[in-house]
């Protein structure tokens, strides 16, 4: 998901990450303690995009750092995310099961239900497959699409007839 957010993404920890419910939130993160590695109280706004394993032999990183500054302690807040342009849908599949990627989500950003419609079907729960790509086993080419996206603060979203 990195190019539809830009640079300002961040992969999360396995806690953070939560199985990829996490993924399209936002948060504000900022080094602490450690002056000759980070830039004086820059703070800076990510979207979760997606998992970072931890990797205990690897001692540094480049994270909000000069070069070669090591391992650098931050604080994160979760804040509302600012997106523009709303709501957007990546749609790839076949003639028996569909995935779509929902990003661009707007106020807390990550999504913990989505259901899709076909022209000729009714509404079918989908499955979280990763992160924010949701799945249904369903027949629905040559219909135009409709969604239901519930996210983590109980708001929905319907949006009719995104594709064909």
């Amino acid at each position: 998901m990195l190019y539809w957010y830009g640079l300002e993404t961040a992969a999360l920890s396995t806690a953070l990450f939560n199985n990829g419910s996490t993924c399209g939130a936002c948060f504000q993160i900022k080094c602490i303690n450690a002056p000759k590695a980070c830039h004086p109280d820059q703070i800076i706004t990510i979207t979760a995009t997606n998992f970072c394993p931890p990797n205990y032999t690897k001692t540094t990183d480049v994270w909000l750092q000069r070069k070669k500054a090591g391992v650098v302690p931050v604080v994160y807040r979760r804040v509302t995310c600012q997106e523009k342009g709303g709501l957007k849908f990546e749609i790839k599949g076949n003639s028996n099961w569909i995935i779509v990627l929902v990003f661009n989500v707007g106020g807390v950003g990550n999504v913990v239900n989505v259901k899709i419609k076909g022209s000729k079907t009714g509404w079918v729960p989908m499955k979280r497959n990763w992160g924010q790509n949701w799945q249904a086993n369903v027949q629905l080419g040559g219909q135009s699409l409709s969604f239901q996206v519930q996210t983590s603060d109980g708001k929905m979203v319907r949006s009719d007839n995104v594709g064909i």
